[in-house]
């Protein structure tokens, strides 16, 4: 285990954020079989943590348009697909699936990262699944897994409604679970605690439905494939890892690899 977390620790992503011919520095440690997998999971269920523990445990690199989105707002010069993407989001559009294909296919080489890779946020759509079922065979590897994070919509909701976050620091709390030493003040730098906008309890909902609607064609297609793995997201980080740990093993037919 604790070869694997060195492992995680080096990865760098620096070909998932450049692009092109660029490379990670250095590059992940060779395994035998290394896992590659998508994430899937509501907001608020716990999907950031899981990909974190996840990769420490697995050696695999963390591939996530979200951290893609952010780092690419301070490159000079993002790539070509990420540039569009980003001049529709400053705009008020959707980014189109083929130009979230196109930022994809800019970093194939990620996809066949010897160490493997855990990708977050992609794909959000049947066309989007499909496109990456296209891109792996052209890059020869096969997905191993679809991770599926559950929890029931009341407890997502009480999650993220119950979370403040500090105005200056961005330090996050919870009303029940994680409160401040003081109601309304962070415990870091003394500023004022907020409940922001997308976690008001109306606006929890309304993303749990869209989430809802629009996830359920990803899963029957992954289930369809035999690739989909559902983990219950209740419990401690530890506990719940634990269960997605089990799950590959027993989807994969080998111990850890």
């Amino acid at each position: 285990m604790s070869e694997q977390k060195t492992i995680g620790q080096e990865l760098d992503r620096q070909a998932w954020f450049l692009g092109g011919e660029a490379c990670c520095d250095p590059l992940p440690t060779s395994r035998v079989h290394p896992y590659r997998m998508v994430l899937l999971g509501p907001p608020g269920v716990g999907k950031g943590t899981q990909a974190e523990l996840l990769c420490r445990d697995l050696g695999t690199c963390h591939l996530s348009t979200g951290d893609l989105f952010r780092a690419a707002q301070c490159q000079a010069t993002p790539s070509p697909a990420l540039s569009m993407a980003l001049e529709a989001m400053r705009r008020g559009e959707l980014v189109a699936d083929e130009l979230v294909v196109e930022m994809v296919r800019e970093r194939s080489c990620c996809l066949r990262c010897r160490g493997g890779f855990l990708l977050d946020g992609f794909p959000r759509t049947i066309a989007q699944a499909q496109a990456l079922d296209a891109l792996l065979t052209e890059q020869g590897v096969v997905l191993d897994a679809v991770l599926n994070y559950e929890l029931p919509a009341d407890e997502i909701v009480a999650r993220l409604s119950g979370r403040r976050t500090c105005v200056k620091c961005k330090a996050i709390y919870h009303v029940k679970t994680h409160p401040p030493r003081v109601s309304g003040i962070c415990d870091e730098c003394g500023s004022a605690l907020i409940q922001r906008e997308d976690d008001r309890i109306e606006t929890v909902w309304v993303r749990m439905r869209t989430y809802e609607a629009s996830s359920r064609p990803l899963v029957e297609y992954y289930q369809k494939l035999g690739k989909l793995i559902s983990v219950q997201a209740s419990g401690s980080p530890d506990a719940i890892l634990a269960r997605s740990l089990h799950s590959l093993e027993a989807l994969s037919g080998v111990g850890n690899r």
